[in-house]
């Protein structure tokens, strides 16, 4: 089966609107921010940096992930998304640290800040970001556009705290409002890039998907008729949306054509109850030594000074 991303020409349009505006924006708002000696403003200007990176990274995940498979790159190129989504999440976190600690020290030497450009500015970024992740949103189920539209998000909801905060300021007069926002918008930065970390690289360690129970695919695929037992059974994200499959079958022996019945059984229950499409499925006529794992690599064995290879088990097509 080869492995190749559905077209994706509206992401891509969607991620250069999106690129276009944001740099709009992160050069008004680092301009604003200095006139307005706004700390929050000019974290938002940085903030909106990492989404221009995000931006691109994500641009360019969709472009490989159209490229076909190849002899070198037999899955194609899937895992670009969910590498761009992992670097995306990583740069947002040491933004967070960045922001924090700026904020830290302009609680220690607090200087006057203009909050009505502050709110000016800060709505302007209301309005691109929300609407930016309103197109984003059709997308989401991939990991790499969530990781963008979580961006935008984000910004959104930072930008409107900006809001509040320059309105706090004009009618309060305490300029320290203006350092906590920065770093409650470092706090939301941080939580919403640790959910991101944390599933790219449940992906990129070959971890079960969390949406399928591995019980339940096994319960599934021996309740085929002729299947005696499934083991060494392995399931895996390629994208953040596409899974593969590898199992060893024990059958009875039988003809090659009864062989295909059962295949087709197994494959039929994989797709249309876990939408799995891409398997690798090994028949066996009995089963195989399970205690550290069918698929575990050979112990070498040295005698006479030379390494052989045992192998504990072999396998029928």
């Amino acid at each position: 089966m080869h492995m190749v991303a559905k077209p994706s020409g509206k992401m891509q349009q969607v991620l250069k609107l999106s690129l276009a505006a944001t740099f709009c924006y992160v050069v008004a708002t680092f301009y604003f921010g200095v006139r307005a000696h706004s700390l929050a403003l000019i974290s938002e200007a940085g903030h909106n940096v990492s989404d221009m990176l995000a931006i691109v990274l994500s641009y360019v995940a969709v472009y490989f992930q159209t490229r076909p498979a190849t002899d070198e790159k037999t899955f194609g190129y899937q895992r670009a998304g969910v590498l761009a989504a992992f670097v995306n999440a990583l740069t947002l976190i040491v933004l967070a640290g960045w922001i924090a600690f700026a904020a830290l020290h302009r609680l220690a030497t607090p200087e006057p800040v203009q909050p009505r450009l502050m709110m000016y500015v800060a709505a302007a970024g209301v309005l691109m970001n929300g609407v930016i992740a309103g197109l984003l949103w059709r997308f989401s189920g991939d990991v790499n556009i969530r990781s963008v539209f979580l961006h935008m998000l984000g910004d959104t909801l930072s930008t409107a705290a900006v809001i509040a905060g320059g309105l706090a300021i004009l009618f309060t007069g305490m300029t320290w409002i203006d350092p906590v926002l920065s770093m409650i918008i470092a706090g939301m930065i941080l939580y919403s890039s640790y959910g991101i970390v944390r599933e790219t690289l449940h992906i990129l360690l070959e971890g079960t998907p969390k949406n399928l129970q591995l019980h339940e695919i096994r319960d599934s695929m021996q309740s085929v008729e002729g299947v005696l037992n499934v083991h060494d059974l392995h399931v895996w994200s390629l994208g953040s949306s596409s899974h593969a499959l590898a199992s060893h079958v024990t059958i009875a022996e039988m003809p090659m054509s009864d062989c295909g019945l059962i295949l087709e059984g197994i494959n039929c229950a994989l797709r249309d109850r876990f939408h799995i499409h891409h398997t690798t499925i090994q028949f066996e006529t009995k089963g195989c030594e399970t205690t550290h794992g069918c698929a575990a690599p050979p112990e070498l064995e040295v005698v006479g000074g030379h390494a052989h290879h045992h192998h504990g088990h072999s396998h029928s097509h």
